[in-house]
């Protein structure tokens, strides 16, 4: 069941990027102009990112008794902490780049703190 999730998954977000790259070209110019398709534009690449990021949270080993000092908390919330802070730095700069290299020394220096407190 897995692997057909996968095979799914993925050429779901093959067809949803053909469509997305190759429907400019079939639009009449003066619409690709307006001023919501250039606000959808700029937030597109933050919002694919972040429900990308969503989806892959660790939260299924989580349960009632998960007590405070276990690793799957910590990464848990090391995950939402460095996806916070690249909302924050993307929100601020407006530079993918710059946001996805924030998350990731985020996410480790996070991890890297959560396991020194313990």
């Amino acid at each position: 069941m897995t692997s057909s999730y996968l095979i799914f998954a993925t050429f779901a977000m093959a067809a949803v990027t053909f469509i997305t790259r190759a429907l400019p070209a079939l639009i009449p110019k003066n619409m690709l102009d307006t001023p919501w398709l250039h606000r959808l534009n700029e937030s597109l690449p933050l919002s694919v990112m972040v429900l990308l990021v969503l989806t892959s949270l660790s939260y299924q080993d989580l349960s009632v008794r998960t007590g405070l000092q276990s690793a799957e908390l910590h990464l848990l919330m090391a995950q939402i902490g460095a996806l916070l802070l690249v909302l924050l730095v993307y929100h601020l700069s407006r530079q993918l780049l710059v946001s996805m290299v924030v998350g990731i020394a985020a996410i480790n220096g996070l991890l890297w703190l959560f396991t020194q407190l313990t």
